[in-house]
């Protein structure tokens, strides 16, 4: 009799629902994963997985079973992350309506459901960015209920769909970093959320359901020390910029609105550029495919390491992300915070696999005091930048701003 509750993982990228389901007492039987480094960095981490390095379309149901030695019906529980750049919300921002079902990328909903059709799993976990389910714009979570449906009328089964859009900064991950998640029982039983954990800030007042402060930047990444052979320096036109930035801002603060001096306009950028992490915050998203300029940079005016960036994505500190530097972000930005899994993994195990489960999180950070003050920021800005100050207008909104109007041709 197999001792852990099985895992078939798809789109698993680098593994963080993987490691965080590992974390909470499962076993992952199967993994698919098309991209190559992902695919080398879950067989450097985790050898014992199957891993299957291809386009899901091209992997059958069947093979996955067979890899776990599972029938139909089965396996526990089906996880992953269908890619989400057609529900992103920077992308809504940058082109206001946007044909996300027309979108190839969004048919990786239909190939998620397909699994979960052919293989039956007792629950199953899909996530996504938190623009699947926008009011008005939630053509991927009309989708994936029609196939629910389907699901349950040819096989006589009853998945209830229980979906939220959770901010992992509540459950003790030390990053502001909103995802969707859908969980079903095949048994028609009404999956509970679990309660925040987390939700203040140090020094505040403490809420009336006693959450603990939220894991700072400084509790992931703290004791760390930079890598010698790691290059973490910043290039390009804005690097020399970063520097004049107070620890926890970003480019706002040379707006008219800010206490810099006004060298862009306001909101006409996205948050994340020339972004610093504060040590008493917690970290903005870790993002995966960014530019020269684009942070959460680390507070002393470089690129985060990749230690640091699976440290506050709640990686197990024995995992090593193959490939190289823009690999290495892609794969760990990808994620979803490990900690967040294995909180969602613990609660299906007691819910809807009827197991008793141990209290203690592995994966939660450990608060880390003393806090440094924050790090002093330059109050001269380069010469070269001083061109720029003037009267910047401000962004006019969502599907206006100078990236929409060259996606529409305008001038």
């Amino acid at each position: 009799m197999r001792g852990r509750p099985t895992v078939i993982s798809l789109f698993s990228g680098a593994g963080g629902l993987d490691y965080g389901f590992e974390a909470a007492g499962y076993e992952t039987v199967a993994a698919v994963e098309w991209q190559a480094d992902a695919c080398a960095t879950l067989r450097r981490n985790r050898p014992s997985w199957k891993v299957f390095e291809g386009d899901i379309f091209g992997v059958p149901t069947g093979v996955l079973l067979a890899a776990g030695k599972l029938k139909r019906g089965e396996v526990d529980v089906v996880i992953g992350g269908p890619p989400c750049q057609p529900f992103s919300k920077s992308g809504y921002w940058a082109r206001g309506d946007a044909g996300r079902l027309s979108d190839p990328r969004s048919d990786t909903l239909s190939a998620y459901m397909r699994v979960v059709d052919e293989a039956l799993p007792r629950a199953f976990v899909l996530e996504n960015v938190g623009g699947l389910s926008y009011s008005g714009k939630n053509e991927g979570l009309a989708l994936l209920l029609d196939r629910i449906q389907a699901i349950n009328a040819r096989h006589r089964v009853s998945y209830r769909p229980e979906y939220r859009v959770l901010r992992a900064a509540d459950y003790g991950v030390p990053q502001l970093r909103e995802r969707f998640v859908m969980i079903a029982a095949r048994d028609g039983q009404a999956f509970e959320f679990p309660e925040p954990t987390h939700g203040v800030d140090e020094g505040e007042q403490r809420s009336l359901v006693c959450r603990e402060p939220y894991r700072t930047a400084w509790d992931a990444i703290g004791d760390l020390k930079r890598e010698p052979n790691e290059d973490l320096a910043l290039r390009g036109k804005w690097a020399d910029l970063l520097p004049s930035i107070p620890e926890g801002a970003n480019y706002l603060y040379h707006t008219n609105r800010g206490g810099g001096l006004p060298l862009f306009g306001w909101r006409r950028r996205f948050w994340s550029f020339l972004l610093k992490l504060a040590k008493d915050k917690p970290s903005w998203t870790v993002q995966a495919q960014p530019g020269p300029a684009t942070g959460p940079f680390h507070w002393s005016n470089r690129q985060l390491s990749m230690r640091e960036l699976c440290r506050i994505q709640t990686f197990p500190d024995d995992i090593l992300i193959t490939g190289g530097r823009t690999s290495v972000q892609r794969q760990v930005g990808n994620a979803v915070p490990s900690l967040l899994a294995e909180v969602l993994g613990r609660a299906i195990r007691r819910q809807i696999l009827r197991q008793r489960v141990d209290v203690t999180l592995k994966l939660l950070p450990p608060k880390r005091t003393p806090v440094l003050p924050a790090e002093p920021h330059a109050k001269k800005v380069p010469n070269k930048f001083r061109v720029l100050e003037g009267d910047h207008p401000a962004h006019p909104g969502p599907g206006k701003g100078y990236r929409a109007e060259a996606w529409s041709g305008g001038s």
